[in-house]
């Protein structure tokens, strides 16, 4: 249904935005409907404020097709209510702090020190799974055996121009977001927010992703299609041999989704606005260009290399501890014992010998932490930068793997957010500006 705005309202109403029942339209199954008067009483307002929360999109009003007022959901209201009384006891009357932003999603459950995706253990599937196969479970919740990812030819050439545009210098994070654009730019379809027509995109916009990238090495894709062999040219010079893919894999797979970080909010903000999905993976990566989000991959393998040159932890550690600075690679807010997602990577670098010195240094790192009582185990960025440090891959290879990994789980989020109720995501401001009026400057 769309949106109607500025419709006068019955009985002096002010203006709106609202919702239609149209003509023959029934309502969901035990949905009470009720008028405005008695949602303002079970809010505790003026009539006048029931709009007010409908036009932050607090609220969703319908119009009677034939009269000309209003009705609400009962239960939205009385949601709404029981927030309002909660958040006006303060924090100790909610398991949630003032103004923290809750949202359902049915995708990812962090608990106990593991997670899962649709309910099923993500390290388990991730192990038994290559990354496209997750991504299509996570999207569809069905497992899809054999999925393969192809970039359509014309977005594929529109997005390698734009790229190649760029300055020399430019980071993996500024080139996928041009590659974005140009790929939104080269699909007509892309404001059609239907659900297969948002799949369809996104399993050309990943691989387009990937084929933008400039490469580094040869390009020894081999046969089967695999995501992952695209993408290791672009990231390092090395042959891709055969372990070290399936360890490049299972990082793709491990990190395709991880609840509400920062860019997957950004991108579900996005899509509550309706931006189609190219749109909302741009609001993603533009999160993730951030230094507190997308960077530690880097300064965690920055921190290995400088551990292996200088042939030990201890006085790497002691600086970074000097400085002030928080030492990469180790401590997750969600995790109180190691992350899984590190714990899995580790497992699989283990075999490499190429991988035995960088991943001896970073079990350095953590020994020397825990033997100062600093009680942090290592997090997924360490083991990316494991893999990037023993495979000749640059610093910011982590970030790559990890925005193209994390495409998937945008749009899963993107598509899960575009069945809710539009422009939901809209918190109230607290002003703390000079009172009006105030003389004009």
């Amino acid at each position: 249904m769309n949106g109607r705005n500025g419709e006068p309202g019955g009985s002096g109403e002010p203006l709106e935005t609202g919702e239609a029942l149209e003509p023959g339209e029934a309502l969901e199954p035990g949905e009470r409907r009720i008028g405005t008067r008695e949602a303002a009483r079970l809010l505790g307002v003026k009539p006048s404020t029931v709009y007010a929360y409908v036009s932050r999109g607090q609220l969703t009003s319908r119009r009677d097709p034939v009269g000309r007022s209003s009705s609400f959901d009962a239960r939205e209201v009385e949601a709404l209510a029981l927030r309002s009384r909660r958040e006006a006891a303060g924090p100790s009357a909610s398991t949630a702090s003032a103004g923290e932003l809750s949202v359902r999603t049915a995708l990812t459950l962090i608990e106990s020190d593991r997670y899962y995706f649709r309910g099923v253990d993500a390290v388990e599937l991730a192990s038994r799974h290559p990354y496209e196969e997750v991504a299509e479970w996570l999207w569809t919740g069905t497992l899809v055996r054999g999925a393969r990812f192809t970039a359509p030819p014309e977005s594929l050439a529109a997005a390698r121009r734009a790229v190649a545009a760029l300055p020399e210098h430019s980071g993996p994070i500024d080139r996928l977001r041009v590659a974005v654009a140009a790929a939104a730019v080269a699909d007509p379809l892309r404001f059609d927010l239907s659900a297969p027509s948002v799949l369809g995109s996104a399993r050309s916009l990943i691989p387009t992703l990937v084929g933008a990238l400039p490469e580094v090495g040869p390009a020894q894709w081999g046969g089967d299609g695999r995501l992952t062999r695209q993408l290791w040219p672009r990231l390092s010079a090395l042959d891709p041999d055969p372990d070290a893919l399936a360890v490049l894999d299972l990082a793709l797979a491990l990190l395709t989704d991880h609840d509400l970080a920062a860019s997957t909010l950004a991108v579900r903000v996005a899509a509550s606005a309706r931006a189609h999905p190219y749109a909302v993976v741009s609001a993603g990566l533009g999160a993730l260009e951030g230094p507190l989000h997308g960077a530690a991959g880097r300064l965690a393998h920055r921190m290995l290399v400088e551990v292996l040159e200088r042939g030990g932890a201890a006085p790497v550690v002691a600086e970074y501890l000097r400085a002030g600075r928080r030492v990469p690679g180790l401590g997750h807010r969600l995790y109180a014992g190691e992350d899984p997602r590190a714990t899995a990577l580790f497992a699989r670098l283990e075999p490499l010998a190429q991988a035995g010195p960088a991943l001896g240094a970073a079990r350095e790192v953590a020994g020397v932490m825990a033997r100062h009582g600093r009680g942090l185990h290592p997090n997924v960025d360490l083991a990316l930068a494991v893999l990037t440090v023993s495979c000749g891959m640059a610093p910011e290879a982590g970030e790559t793997v990890f925005a193209v990994a994390r495409t998937a789980g945008w749009i899963a989020h993107a598509l899960e957010e575009y069945g809710e109720r539009p422009l939901r995501m809209r918190p109230s401001g607290q002003y703390h500006g000079p009172r009006p009026p105030q003389p004009l400057p």
